[in-house]
């Protein structure tokens, strides 16, 4: 009698193996991202240590020192003006970070995408593990810690447009939202995971709190050394639809008002088209900002990340100075934040692929995500189960729209059909809509750094505005998917409106 195929065998084989491939670059792209942010998450943790509360804490026997207020900080944090300094941390990172993404797309269009993401892995493991040993090495000089991070921010940009190209080379438009909501949970679980892990030796030896993420990103960047593939046609894989086949009788509104009439942006010269039996070429920095879309989701970016970046890197201080936890607890219940991040994130992409109006769902939440920040600074502190679902709450409908925009959205304008299957578009689209974004994660920390001394209260009424900003930045491209939806076609070049 012959043996039935094992249930297991039976699983396996009902993939094929074009599906293998792009769910192992998935999986590998999700642990590349997840380690970029475990290694950018530990300086927020680690504030609340270097600057304490000397009066709560017990003077071990053998102390000499003779400042009886800040004799347990760490120099050069042990001044009045700490939150300064640390502005300074964030803002060396997040500057370098933002000027470096707008020329990280041009690199990693015109690179090998495996090795420029190997590279930028491992020399950031190496900065963020250089601050860990300032511990160590005993250094109190902010010069140091600044260099580090502005460092450290540069090689940082080599992830986002070389990991969006990767996964944009394998997954067609289709379900491209949940999909890539799904992917983008990376940004959450790395945060959470840097949290975690920087809160485990945050208390009794800050620098691991830094090399242990170090250490993790460089194992990273060799397993991509080693394993990623960065197109379907490098392993004789099907490549990706792009773009669905639309029923000729129904007129392709939502698209055209969005991105832009392929008709009209190739009558304009402004994309350039390369024929089919030629090789692809690069698009320019230029070219890329005149794919219509480009540049309102890159405006509402900019103040969606300052938001979730001021988030980032200033919840746990927050928590610790206005709830009076401990640093640990401090950064454990931050990732509260992170952790509705990933529902947000699925949520907006699941919503968006329904309804076809990216800018309508990004909208919704942003303007949903206003007052419940309001509602977060004011009642956040009475209680352990309040502060746990505001923060869920808050951080599903801040970083919903961060995650649409430079996910799907993003891969959306970078595969746009004027482009006429010219993928080599994605990486600069990618960096132009996350540059942008950067700016303002540059500048809500070092906004809220600037504000807090005046009270929280403040801090939140711009994080308020910020969100409002966003919102009204998309008010044109949602009102024209709203009168798709409703039925109202605007014109072609040439034509009047029906």
């Amino acid at each position: 009698m012959r043996s039935s195929l094992a249930p297991g065998i039976k699983l396996i084989t009902s993939f094929s193996r074009d599906s293998w491939y792009r769910g192992f670059t998935l999986f590998l792209t999700f642990l590349f991202y997840t380690s970029y942010h475990l290694s950018r998450k530990p300086i927020s943790i680690v504030k609340s240590e270097l600057h304490r509360n000397c009066s709560n804490v017990v003077r071990p026997l053998n102390f000499t020192g003779s400042n009886n207020e800040t004799w347990c900080d760490w120099a050069p944090f042990d001044q009045d003006n700490y939150q300064t300094l640390f502005g300074a941390l964030d803002n060396s990172f997040l500057v370098a970070y933002a000027i470096g993404m707008f020329f990280s797309g041009i690199f990693g269009e015109r690179l090998s995408l495996r090795y420029y993401l190997t590279a930028g892995m491992l020399l950031s493991g190496f900065f963020t593990s250089l601050v860990g040993l300032g511990f160590y090495w005993n250094i109190h000089n902010i010069w140091f810690y600044v260099f580090a991070q502005a460092m450290n921010g540069l090689v940082q940009t080599t992830g986002w447009p070389a990991v969006v190209s990767c996964v944009g080379n394998w997954f067609g438009k289709g379900k491209r939202g949940l999909i890539m909501g799904v992917w983008n949970s990376h940004t959450s679980v790395g945060n959470i995971l840097g949290s975690l892990i920087a809160g485990v030796f945050v208390s009794s030896a800050w620098g691991l709190s830094f090399i242990v993420p170090g250490i993790i990103i460089g194992v990273m960047g060799v397993i991509c050394f080693f394993f990623l593939v960065e197109k379907p046609e490098d392993v004789n894989c099907s490549l990706p639809q792009h773009h669905c086949e639309q029923d000729p009788n129904l007129d392709s509104t939502a698209n055209e008002e969005i991105f832009g009439s392929p008709s009209h942006s190739l009558a304009n010269g402004s994309i350039p088209v390369e024929p089919a039996n030629e090789e692809p070429k690069a698009i320019g920095f230029v070219a890329a900002l005149r794919i219509p879309g480009v540049v309102e989701f890159s405006l509402c970016l900019l103040f969606a990340k300052l938001v979730s970046y001021t988030f980032l890197y200033w919840l746990p201080l927050y928590i610790a100075n206005v709830a009076h936890f401990d640093a640990k607890a401090a950064g454990d219940l931050s990732t509260l934040f992170d952790l509705g991040g990933i529902f947000g994130g699925i949520l907006a992409g699941v919503v968006s692929d329904y309804t076809g109006g990216r800018a309508t769902s990004c909208c919704v939440m942003l303007i949903a995500a206003a007052p419940m920040l309001f509602v977060y600074n004011r009642i956040g502190e009475y209680g352990l189960g309040t502060t746990i679902g505001m923060l869920l709450l808050c951080g599903g409908l801040v970083n919903g729209p961060y995650a649409l925009i430079t996910t799907a959205v993003a891969a959306d304008l970078g595969t746009h059909e004027s482009l006429r299957g010219n993928s080599k578009a994605l990486s600069t689209v990618t960096a132009i809509i996350d540059g942008t974004g950067s700016i303002g994660a540059a500048l809500g920390p070092l906004l809220a750094g600037l504000i807090s001394p005046t009270g929280w209260n403040n801090v939140f009424y711009m994080l308020i505005t910020a969100d409002i900003l966003a919102c009204l930045f998309l008010s044109r491209l949602v009102y024209k998917e709203v009168r798709g939806w409703c039925g109202f076609y605007t014109r072609m070049r040439g034509f009047k409106e029906i």
